[in-house]
């Protein structure tokens, strides 16, 4: 059974409508931007979990993967901003 399009629907309405009210709340685009990020890896790892048919060890390959990346990236970043 392929239950990875209703994810994606599911988390992409759950964000839109989390994102309108946070926007509201806290009149500040940084909430909306984490938000969006997040709903996206959720979006992404499915889809390619989903295309590529992976079994328990290809699933947690990838989540490992994409958490190695996140935290590369999140370094980069920071020392970019701070300027280090």
């Amino acid at each position: 059974m392929v239950f990875y399009p209703y994810v994606g629907f599911s988390v992409f309405w759950i964000g839109l409508i989390t994102a309108i009210i946070l926007y509201a709340v806290k009149r500040s685009w940084y909430p909306v931007a984490y938000l969006i990020s997040a709903a996206l890896y959720v979006f992404a790892v499915a889809f390619v979990i989903d295309v590529f048919d992976l079994g328990p060890n290809g699933i947690m390959g990838v989540l490992a993967f994409s958490a190695f990346m996140m935290i590369g990236a999140g370094y980069f970043i920071l020392k970019k901003v701070s300027g280090k």
